[in-house]
């Protein structure tokens, strides 16, 4: 898949996101996400500020955050998260059409981090969110080929991932097979979606 097809992917996951998230109730923005210690907002205020990272404003982030990489993306977020829901709609439909990448990264990663967070939201709202099959497989692709952050392929040694929805596998071991989106998740380090999935390697995750 070329960079401009997947910057067509990043663009429907951010649109479609800020359609979804405009009807939310503004007591919702404060439950918490999938990601450990983020709200609601703290997610949608990261995927904003994603698309406009300059250079140096990363660098004196990293400086404000000790130089942990980790910390300055979560603390970044929860700084610029407590607006308006609105603002932080309006400003997640701004990136729609952008092409700016934090230093480092690609469009695939744009992909990757715009869909799994998505999910990370959908999810722990009980809301139903679809990912395009191109974009789960495109994310998917991504978190599987990387280490950093996800060390996917470390951490899932032992199992055999298969799309049941799209042609894609990966891994060699106990079979774990489902929805494509699923295995996105599971490969991106959440576990919501065990209860999506089945065989030998599923049992094996369910009851870890």
């Amino acid at each position: 898949m070329d960079d401009a097809r997947i910057w067509q992917l990043v663009d429907v996951e951010r649109r479609t996101l800020a359609d979804q998230l405009a009807q939310l109730p503004a007591p919702r923005w404060d439950e918490p996400s999938l990601c450990a210690g983020w709200r609601i907002r703290d997610v949608v205020a990261h995927l904003a500020l994603a698309a406009s990272f300059s250079f140096g404003t990363v660098v004196s982030e990293l400086v404000r955050a000790g130089g942990g990489v980790d910390r300055m993306i979560r603390d970044s977020a929860i700084r610029r998260a407590d607006q308006p829901p609105g603002d932080l709609v309006a400003a997640l439909r701004a990136t729609v059409g952008s092409r700016r990448r934090p230093v480092g990264t690609n469009a695939a990663d744009r992909l990757l981090d715009t869909a799994i967070h998505g999910q990370d939201i959908a999810l722990a709202l009980g809301l139903a969110r679809p990912v395009p099959t191109e974009a789960a497989v495109g994310a998917l692709e991504r978190v599987w080929e990387r280490n950093y952050p996800f060390h996917a392929r470390r951490r899932l040694a032992g199992l055999r991932l298969v799309a049941t929805d799209a042609d894609w596998a990966g891994g060699e071991g106990a079979l774990v097979e489902g929805p494509v989106t699923a295995l996105m998740m599971l490969a991106a380090g959440r576990h919501a979606t065990v209860p999506q999935l089945r065989g030998e390697g599923a049992t094996r995750l369910g009851a870890s």
